[in-house]
This record gives structure tokens, sequence and C-alpha cells, in this order.
């Protein structure tokens, strides 16, 4: 199917891979728990956006450029670390009835769920390495081959997506209604922002 060989296997891959805890899920979670589905959604198109730069960026390359100067590699990477700790350490230190960590605007939640995704420099790499398994030498065309899964990546992202702002959304309205369990899940999404910040840091 347009140069991508056993698409099953490859859509059921994805799948698979969108359901691992990550920094993703957690944004998504977040958000949604405090803008709602508006806030959830946003952050969802900001994964998505996230994911299609770094997409392209592998497959024009750039993963061939991290390999050859792993100083730019490693300081992506502490950039990432560094902004995912920052933003798990104030949602620790922030006291209660202060403002959200995460801003109420749907283009905050945009840019920061983008700027999660954009600072895991290791999905250059994995997508490097992944799309190829994919792809049917004999019959695949290029841009077009790739821009279908791509495409096909895009879609399953955003329904996954929706489907966990549904369900955050239908529990978080029960979790407001209870002030002290709203504190201690943002303290635990805190902890959790924390800990993705300094597995990336440590990771080579």
């Amino acid at each position: 199917m347009l140069g991508v060989t056993d698409y099953g296997t490859f859509v059921v891959t994805i799948i698979v891979f969108l359901l691992i805890p990550g920094p993703g899920n957690l944004a998504l979670i977040t958000s949604t728990s405090k803008g709602g589905i508006r806030g959830g959604l946003a952050a969802t198109l900001g994964v998505i956006g996230g994911d299609q730069v770094l997409m392209w960026s592998a497959v024009a390359g750039v993963a061939a450029l991290l390999a050859a100067y792993p100083d730019a590699f490693h300081a992506v990477q502490w950039l990432g670390a560094g902004y995912l700790t920052w933003l798990g350490a104030k949602m620790l230190l922030a006291k209660p009835g202060s403002a959200p960590v995460l801003n109420i605007t749907a283009g905050h939640y945009f840019r920061q769920a983008l700027m999660i995704t954009l600072f895991n420099p290791k999905a250059i790499l994995f997508y490097m390495a992944f799309f190829p398994l994919f792809v049917d030498p004999a019959s695949q065309r290029g841009v077009v081959t790739y821009g279908f899964m791509a495409g096909t990546i895009a879609v399953l992202t955003f329904f996954y997506g929706l489907t966990s702002v549904l369900l955050t959304h239908f529990l978080a309205e029960r979790i407001r209604a209870n002030p002290i369990a709203s504190r201690v899940l943002e303290k635990i999404a805190g902890v959790f922002l924390i800990g993705f910040g300094i597995k990336l840091a440590v990771s080579r």
C-alpha cells in the first residue's frame, strides 16, 4: 500500500507505542485535567505537531547528523530534560489555590505539549530506524510513502489523544470535587515529569 509493507502490523505497532507511558501521555492527561477537553485536544495537536517535525527530520537525515555530532544530540537531550524537570518542580512547589502550572489557554497547552515532544531527540533516531522496517524498496514512492506513514501516525495519535482526553475529562470532573485529590494528583504528575527528565538526561 503506497510502498508500505505489512501495513496492518505497522498500525498495530504504532498503537502499542502510543500506549506506552511517557511525557506525551502525561501532557495529555495533565492538560485535560487543568484545561478540560479544549486543553486536552490542544495538547494532542501539540504532540502530533512535534511528532511530525521529528519524523520529517528523521527522513531528512537529521538522525545521521545527530549521530555524527553527539554533542548536538546531548545538548538537545539536556534541554529536554531541563524543561521536563522545570515543569515537574513547578507542579511540586505549587501552593493550593495558585494558578495552574500548565496555563489555561489552548495555545499554551499546544506549545507545552509541542515542546515536550520536540525535546526528545531519541525519537528522531527511533523513526530513522523504524520507518525502513515497513518500507518496500521495490514499490516505495519516496516522499509519498513516508507521507502516508506520517499521516497514519498523525491520525492514530489524534484518535488515541481524543480517547484519552474524553476519559480523563470524565474522571477529572469527579476529582475536581475533591481539592485534596486534585492537589495529590498534581504532585504525582510533577514527580513523574521530573522522573522523565532525569531518565532523558542520564540515558545514552
